[in-house]
């Protein structure tokens, strides 16, 4: 067999993986749904097993995915158009609801112009791929997402190109500003909005402000993008993720249909010199299949939503879930990252702790993600909860009673 070489090594890498600590589980597979009803949230059923679950680790902050007008625009569409798109967006493959989203989403968030991608991760490559050549310096926060580091190495940036400072320290990123070598033209800025793994929020303000003190120092000048990806629709007065949160406007976004709005795909927003830019230089938007119509016609419905007053109600009630839950995580003694988003962090510290305890939240129905070194570092093992507008107080309340149960 000609791959019996191959599957030796790879199996040998997979137990290496094992050994390290960083082979990924055997995943649970969900394969029912059951809607809220009698003063609880919705529960799920896993395969080989009969327990229902309160979940507790999905990305969909406002509860939308099952949403009967977002279904029901799916189906509109599919109807309309068939599943799948059929070609590439330049070789007639983009669709009035392609159109209609990028128009939607660019104007939820202020912005004149936008560009979908089939999800979040190869907008970001995109991004890098359209906006940088070799006289661009590219500054990172220490924690962003694997998409950004993986978007710069797609790129092909230069060691010498770019630079990281410390999390969320802006003295560092302005040495890191101050430091950028004289031939550069272009400086980009680019963080997450809101961190996926701690829930704790880049202070764009400061960097937005950071950021004019050094744009007339380049050709280019400096250019800020965020990722928010887990702020866009989850927090903020009205849902419009971190700038709202934080009172600055960055000059680009890239963002998700795949959390807070519960579809798929994700976007670069910003003027529309960038967006034609990305049209014509970003491999990943070339190259690749478009969303389905289905799926951009149920984005543009979670967003019409989220911007009516029951998207309104579904975000006051996650504000009052999170704001329930921290309080019950103090109340018990528990370690947590202050923040205001969604995501709740419960610092364990240590790494066979955090596996009993997941484990314990599994028996009491209830599933969570546990963040053990290498993932972390050590002394930094997390159970990470994400709250959905969905949950109800008696759902918080049975997963703080559950948390309370493994202190006995």
């Amino acid at each position: 067999m000609p791959l019996e070489k191959l599957n030796h090594m790879l199996v040998n890498d997979v137990e290496s993986l094992k050994k390290e600590g960083r082979a990924k589980s055997p995943e649970r597979i969900i394969v029912d749904f059951i809607p809220a009803r009698n003063g609880r949230g919705p529960r799920y059923k896993l395969r080989n097993s009969t327990q229902e679950f309160l979940r507790m680790n999905s990305n969909s902050y406002l509860s939308l995915s099952h949403h009967p007008e977002l279904v029901g625009a799916a189906d509109e569409a599919t109807h309309l158009f068939g599943v799948g798109p059929g070609a590439v967006r330049f070789i007639d493959g983009t669709y009035h609801p392609h159109v209609e989203l990028e128009n939607k989403i660019a104007s939820f968030l202020g912005y004149s112009a936008a560009k979908i991608f089939n999800s979040a991760y190869t907008a970001n490559c995109g991004l890098a791929l359209a906006i940088s050549n070799d006289k661009t310096y590219w500054i990172g926060d220490q924690l962003n997402h694997n998409s950004i580091i993986r978007a710069m190495r797609i790129a092909g940036i230069p060691r010498d190109n770019k630079a990281i400072y410390k999390h969320n320290d802006m003295d560092e990123l302005k040495k890191c500003l101050e430091e950028v070598p004289g031939d550069m033209e272009r400086v980009i800025i680019i963080t997450d909005g809101i961190f996926s793994m701690r829930g704790d929020y880049a202070p764009l303000d400061k960097i937005v402000k950071l950021a004019e003190q050094f744009h007339d120092n380049f050709a280019d000048g400096v250019i800020t993008v965020t990722d928010d990806c887990h702020g866009t629709g989850a927090y903020g007065e009205t849902g419009r993720g971190t700038p709202e949160f934080t009172g600055a406007r960055p000059d680009i976004i890239t963002t998700t249909f795949g959390k807070a709005f519960g579809v798929n795909g994700g976007a670069i927003v910003a003027s529309p010199e960038v967006i034609e830019a990305v049209r014509q230089k970003a491999d990943t938007y070339i190259y690749s299949n478009p969303l389905s119509p289905a799926d951009c016609a149920a984005a543009v419905k979670a967003i019409e939503i989220t911007e009516r007053q029951e998207g309104k109600d579904r975000l006051k009630n996650l504000q009052d879930r999170i704001s329930q839950f921290r309080q019950g995580l103090e109340d018990l003694g528990f370690e947590s990252i202050p923040g205001p988003h969604p995501v709740v962090p419960l610092l364990v510290r240590d790494t066979a702790k955090t596996h009993q305890l997941v484990q314990h939240l599994f028996d009491n129905g209830i599933l969570a993600v546990g963040l053990t070194f290498p993932v972390v570092p050590r002394g930094d093992e997390t159970i990470r909860f994400q709250v959905n507008a969905a949950h109800t107080s008696g759902d918080i309340q049975q997963v703080l009673d559950a948390l309370a149960g493994s202190k006995n």
